[in-house]
C-alpha cells in the first residue's frame, strides 16, 4: 500500500534511515537537535538517535561546514544542515574553495563525501535577506553535485544516493514544499540523482523547471490543457550536472521551450539552460526560448508584492501561450 507523507516527513525519514544504516553518518547544524530544525525536519530525532548523531552547532556556518569537510576527509559521512541558503554565503569559502576542490587538488588522493542540505526559495514572507534562490550559483561550480528535490519521493530517496557519492553534494529543499504531501510508491526505494524527469508528457511546448516551481508549472500545464495546448513538464531534479539529453529530446519533440526559474534572470541557471539548448537543438526550435524568472528586485516582504515578484502559474501559462499562439 502506498504511504502518504509530507515533504518534511520524507526528509526526516531519509535522515533517520541514513543514520541507522551507517555508523559513519551523522547530522550537524544550527538548531537541528533540541529545537528540531528551523522547518521541523529533524524534530524528535535527537531523542531517538542521541546527541552524537544529531549535533547542534554554534552559529558559525564557516566553522561547522569546515568541520563537516574535515569529518568527510577523515572517513565519516556527515550531513550538514545550513538553515537557509543565504546563511550558506558565510560558508562560501569552505564549500567552493575547499569541498569542491580538494579531490582535484590532491590528484584524487582525497574524497569529500559530504552532503549539505539547505532551505531555499521565497513565498513565506521572510523578506529580502531570507528569500534567496541561489542554487544556480552553486551549479556554476565544478566539483559539486547540486540536487533540487521537488517531490516527496525525491525528498525521501535522494539523500541516500547523495551519501553514496564520494564527492560533495548540495541538496536544496524549497521552503514552500515542506508542507506538501504525496504518496510513496512501495515498489520504489531509490532514485537516480543523475537525470531529469518528465512529470507530464506533452506535444506543443516544453516547460523546464525544478524545486518549488514544479507545482506552479504543473498547474500552468493544466490551465494550458484546458485551452488545447499540451505542455510537457520537465523537472530538472539535478542542477549540476544538467541532464541535457532529456531536455534536448523534449524540445526536439515540442519545438518550443519555456524555462521557469525562481532565481533572477540575469546570469541565472535559466540562462545556462537556454544557451545549452541553443547550442544543441537550435534548428529544432520554432520560436525563441522564453524564460519566466523572479523579478530583478530583492524579494519584498509584503505578501502581494512577494507573489508578484515570483513566477506564478498565470505568468508561466502566458509565456507558453505566447510561443504556441503568438499574437499576429
Amino acid at each position: 500500500m502506498a504511504e502518504t507523507l509530507t515533504y518534511r516527513e520524507a526528509c526526516r525519514a531519509a535522515i533517520r534511515e541514513a543514520i541507522l544504516a551507517d555508523p559513519r553518518v551523522f547530522l550537524m547544524g544550527e538548531d537541528v537537535g533540541r529545537y528540531g530544525g528551523c522547518y521541523a525536519v529533524t524534530k524528535g530525532l535527537i531523542d531517538e538517535l542521541g546527541e552524537a548523531r544529531i549535533r547542534d552547532t554554534p552559529l558559525s556556518e564557516s566553522a561547522f561546514v569546515g568541520a563537516g569537510i574535515g569529518a568527510a576527509l577523515a572517513g565519516m559521512r556527515p550531513i550538514v544542515e545550513v538553515m537557509t541558503v543565504n546563511f550558506s554565503l558565510l560558508a562560501l569559502d569552505q564549500i567552493v574553495n575547499n569541498a569542491a576542490t580538494l579531490a582535484h587538488m590532491s590528484g584524487g588522493q582525497f574524497a569529500v563525501p559530504l552532503v549539505i542540505r539547505m532551505a531555499t526559495g521565497a513565498g513565506k514572507q521572510l523578506a529580502a535577506q531570507h528569500s534567496h534562490s541561489l542554487e544556480g550559483w552553486y551549479a556554476h561550480v565544478p566539483g559539486l553535485r547540486v540536487l533540487a528535490p521537488a517531490t516527496v519521493e525525491d525528498a525521501r530517496y535522494m539523500l541516500a544516493a547523495a551519501l553514496a557519492d564520494p564527492n560533495p553534494v548540495l541538496i536544496f529543499e524549497h521552503v514552500m514544499l515542506y508542507n506538501a504531501s504525496g504518496e510513496l510508491d512501495p515498489a520504489v526505494d531509490a532514485v537516480d540523482i543523475g537525470q531529469a524527469k518528465i512529470r507530464r508528457a506533452g506535444r506543443d511546448v516544453t516547460l523546464v523547471t525544478y524545486g518549488g516551481s514544479l507545482p506552479k508549472t504543473l498547474v500552468a500545464a493544466e490551465q494550458l490543457a484546458a485551452e488545447g495546448i499540451e505542455a510537457e513538464v520537465i523537472d530538472l531534479r539535478v542542477l549540476r550536472p544538467l541532464d541535457l539529453p532529456t531536455l534536448a529530446g523534449s524540445v526536439a519533440r515540442t519545438h518550443r521551450c519555456v524555462i521557469v526559474d525562481e532565481g533572477w534572470k540575469t546570469g541565472s541557471l535559466s540562462a545556462e539552460i537556454a544557451a545549452s539548448l541553443v547550442e544543441t537543438v537550435f534548428y529544432e526550435l520554432d520560436a525563441p526560448i522564453a524564460r519566466v524568472c523572479a523579478q530583478e528586485v530583492p524579494i519584498p516582504y509584503a505578501a502581494h508584492l512577494e507573489q508578484a515578484a515570483l513566477p506564478q502559474p498565470a505568468t508561466i501559462a502566458a509565456a507558453a501561450r505566447g510561443l504556441v499562439r503568438p499574437a499576429s
